[in-house]
């Protein structure tokens, strides 16, 4: 088998289900998890988030990549742009809509994984679907992933309170 898509220094994969461990332990880490929302991972979960990951390349031809540094196994970050329903409600633009997103673990902040990778998704995601509207949400606390949205061309068109209370900027690139 052969990766999705390759950077200079990574290869992207389409999720499989040998990936639930490496899922389950990119998100163990508390800080890597700290602008994920509240929650506890769990076995489930990291399998719940494999599915979801897999479907939506199964439904709408796109999803997020198992991102891997080049010619190794384990999965560092997850990239993409996958098929979204947050149900904030239709004013939010939010449900039903091509969302991009990031979660790169703590070891490999701040050396551009998110950047070159999305940067590769993106387009790849545009010469196959075509450049259209594509949404994505950051807690507001959350310079770096700010700045990445930015730099890829996205624009803040709202603001959204999750259920545990965090303040959302929601983004848009068209």
């Amino acid at each position: 088998m052969r990766p999705f898509l390759t950077t200079e220094r990574f290869d992207l994969w389409q999720p499989q289900a040998g990936d639930q461990h490496d899922l389950y332990a990119l998100t163990l880490d508390d800080e890597t998890r700290r602008f994920l929302g509240s929650f506890t991972p769990t076995q489930m979960d990291s399998f719940n988030r494999l599915l979801r990951n897999a479907g939506s390349w199964t439904l709408y031809g796109y999803g997020v990549f198992m991102v891997r540094p080049r010619g190794e196994q384990r999965i560092i970050a997850t990239c993409g742009v996958f098929r979204s329903h947050r149900g904030f409600g239709p004013d939010k633009g939010m449900d039903d809509v091509a969302e991009a997103g990031w979660i790169v673990h703590k070891d490999f902040w701040g050396q551009g994984v998110a950047s070159e990778v999305m940067r590769a998704a993106l387009d790849w995601f545009d010469a196959v679907h075509g450049r259209q509207r594509i949404a994505c949400m950051i807690e507001e606390a959350h310079a770096a992933s700010d700045a990445i949205a930015r730099k890829l061309g996205f624009v803040e068109f709202g603001r959204h309170e999750s259920d545990d209370g965090a303040a959302l900027r929601l983004y848009e690139r068209r």
